[in-house]
């Protein structure tokens, strides 16, 4: 009797043991095995069931019900054991997942939303937004043979170094297609007017002269990997072989330039042209010395302050004679350069004017002589006759004239 007024009272009180177990968690399994107690003490005998009850509950003299004590010790045990809350419904031996911090790409992902949301672009999973692609202008475009505002803007750019790297060249590299197709049409229109002043220059497409903008870092301590201006080499061979050449550079700034001659020859070649001078350099002096060719490139003389002038000046050249040459040679000045080569420069505004493929024509022919000449002297043995035979014929008729006078005055 009394094991069933005590049930009553919980019942009366509202109380639902049952509810409660469930919202512990892992209390769950005490409730089945409590309940599983009950169904073996209703089979006991009423005797042994008084005797049970009395043990099991004990009055301190408190003035508590027995709901009041049933809901004081889940609060004990509560506190005590502070079990993880579930929901409703779920098993008994699940386990809620941590939550994952976030990773700095799913960060820059939210950071980008508002950019997301102008550009109006729907990512796929694994993608993000890292930058806008500049589209090349619409304007400012010239016809095929010339060079724009354009390609200079671009060129400029590159020379500041936070444009200078691989991720803002991709980021612009529509505009670089424009430049680059706009300079390989220039480079196609200047070949013709390069062959009708230099027979020897075949015809060749624009992809055998021209350069690459990338620049060669493995042995360099510069990393910058992009060039800052679009160049080409006209030669027998195009661009590459042992010929002297024609070199047009485009940069921005007043850089823009064309060179010919030979830069930093193979031992073999510079070994030659020494050799063919020390025989005769009097084809290349009067090539060197010639007024037009002065005007253009400077005295055939080392500049006084070392400066660059006419084919001495190059920051290669010997500072003592050549192994073997006595420094008193008469030629010594042409014998210690290790390179051959004139340049003149333009300014930007002469470089976007429609003639400007013209004017490298016209400086082609002046340059002409000299560049044939450095092929003469690289590649023959035995180019031009010797000094000495010359100076020998010299004298010789200037005896002669001299003979022809006294014997006309004698007469």
């Amino acid at each position: 009797m009394a094991a069933r007024s005590t049930r009553s009272s919980a019942a009366s009180n509202g109380a639902k043991p049952a509810t409660a177990q469930k919202s512990k968690g892992k209390a769950a399994p005490a409730a089945k095995k409590a309940g599983a107690g009950s169904r073996r003490k209703r089979e006991e005998t009423p005797e042994e069931s008084e005797d049970a009850q009395s043990d099991a509950y004990v009055d301190d003299g408190d003035d508590v019900s027995d709901a009041e004590s049933i809901n004081s010790d889940n609060l004990d045990e509560e506190h005590e054991e502070k079990p993880a809350k579930r929901k409703r419904g779920s098993g008994a031996n699940a386990r809620s997942s941590p939550k994952k911090a976030s990773s700095p790409r799913k960060k820059r992902k939210k950071a980008d939303e508002d950019e997301d949301d102008e550009f109006d672009i729907e990512l796929e999973d694994g993608q993000e937004v890292v930058g806008r692609v500049v589209q090349a202008p619409k304007t400012g475009r010239v016809p095929p043979g010339q060079i724009s505002q354009n390609t200079l803007d671009f060129l400029l750019q590159l020379t500041k170094p936070e444009c200078n790297d691989r991720e803002w060249f991709k980021m612009h590299e529509p505009v670089w297609r424009a430049a680059e197709k706009e300079w390989k049409d220039f480079v196609e229109a200047f070949t013709d007017v390069l062959v009708a002043n230099d027979a020897q220059i075949p015809f060749l497409p624009p992809k055998d002269v021209v350069h690459r903008i990338y620049r060669d870092v493995r042995f360099s301590n510069d990393k910058t990997p992009y060039k800052t201006g679009l160049s080409a080499s006209f030669s027998r061979s195009g661009r590459k072989g042992i010929f002297a050449c024609y070199h047009v550079s485009i940069r921005p700034g007043g850089q823009s330039l064309i060179a010919a001659g030979t830069w930093c020859p193979g031992k073999n070649e510079l070994q030659t042209i020494r050799n063919n001078l020390l025989r005769s350099s009097r084809r290349l002096r009067e090539i060197i010395a010639d007024e037009t060719f002065v005007g253009l490139f400077g005295a055939p003389a080392p500049h006084p302050q070392g400066a660059r002038q006419n084919i001495f000046g190059m920051d290669d050249e010997l500072k003592v004679a050549p192994k073997g040459i006595d420094k008193t040679h008469k030629d010594i000045d042409l014998l210690k350069c290790r390179s051959f080569a004139v340049v003149h420069r333009f300014t930007d505004k002469q470089v976007l004017q429609p003639e400007f493929k013209d004017e490298l024509g016209r400086l082609v022919r002046i340059m002409r002589p000299f560049v044939h000449c450095i092929n003469e002297l690289m590649t023959l043995q035995d180019a031009g006759d010797s000094d000495s035979a010359d100076d020998a014929d010299s004298a010789g008729e200037q005896e002669g004239e001299q003979e022809g006078g006294q014997e006309g005055a004698d007469a």
